[in-house]
């Protein structure tokens, strides 16, 4: 009697590193992210300096400002201290590619090839809507959102804001407005993993709109630009969600056989 076929070998078949390999490249590649980071940084202290770090970062407020006035450091170190922070986050910001590199290097090389197919144009994708959502924060809602504001200032009260008040307010803006911007990535990844199906995103647009409607509402200053701003981004996000949702699940079936090309496993 003749033995059966044997059955195709995995790609990843005998690729496996010991667990101390694993954890001797994930520290080097923590290291490297480190390292880009503190570069950038260290660029960006020398030009623009921090100073000028912050000044650009409060350019929209300082322009919505009563002529003459200026934002006031209740901290005794704030002075010194924010503008660092400012400029280390910025560094992180500018590195953000090469930080989410050091992720991908690490994690590539045990992924089978349609499961890279999946991974990396999110990955790609994710960091450019995030950087979206953050200019367009930057450039649009608070030249919108600061005026307004000032204009509902009473003419008895000095409107002098904090450098660190402002600076965490400028973090949850810019947070907000890059995780909004993520609408997309989440719907492809919930329509690739199978939890809901394109006709149900399509289904659910005017729940998603009352939803994203009530985020926009938290989370931005208290006037109707800046929930406008947020809101109907999101909204065209959803749309682009479900139609980017169809392509990505065509393009990374994986193979009927269980098996692709390529590929080592750490």
């Amino acid at each position: 009697m003749s033995s059966p076929p044997p059955s195709p070998q995995d790609e990843l078949s005998g690729t496996e590193q010991p667990f101390v390999s694993h954890l001797i490249e994930l520290r080097d590649r923590l290291l490297h992210a480190v390292y880009g980071v503190g570069a950038v940084f260290a660029l960006l202290c020398i030009w623009p300096g921090p100073s000028g770090m912050y000044d650009l970062l409060a350019k929209p407020l300082v322009a919505a400002l009563p002529q003459g006035s200026k934002m006031i450091a209740v901290g005794v170190v704030s002075p010194f201290l924010i503008p660092i922070k400012v400029t280390l986050l910025a560094g992180f910001g500018v590195a953000l590619p090469w930080v989410l590199y050091q992720v991908w290097a690490f994690v590539a090389p045990g992924l089978y090839r349609h499961e890279k197919r999946l991974v990396m144009p999110l990955v790609v994708t994710s960091t450019l809507l995030f950087y979206t959502g953050v200019a367009f924060c930057y450039f649009f809602v608070f030249g919108q959102a600061f005026p307004a504001i000032q204009s509902m200032a009473p003419e008895s009260v000095a409107v002098s804001p904090d450098i660190e008040a402002y600076l965490d307010f400028v973090i949850t803006m810019f947070l907000a407005f890059g995780v909004a911007f993520e609408v997309p990535v989440a719907v492809i990844i919930l329509a690739r993993l199978g939890i809901v199906t394109v006709e149900q995103l399509r289904e659910w647009r005017r729940y998603f709109w009352v939803a994203a409607a009530a985020v926009a509402g938290l989370v931005t200053p208290p006037d109707a630009v800046s929930m406008i701003a947020l809101l109907v981004p999101m909204g065209l996000l959803y749309e682009v969600g479900i139609w980017g949702a169809q392509i990505f699940i065509r393009h990374t079936q994986a193979p009927d056989d269980g098996t692709a090309d390529g590929g080592t496993a750490h």
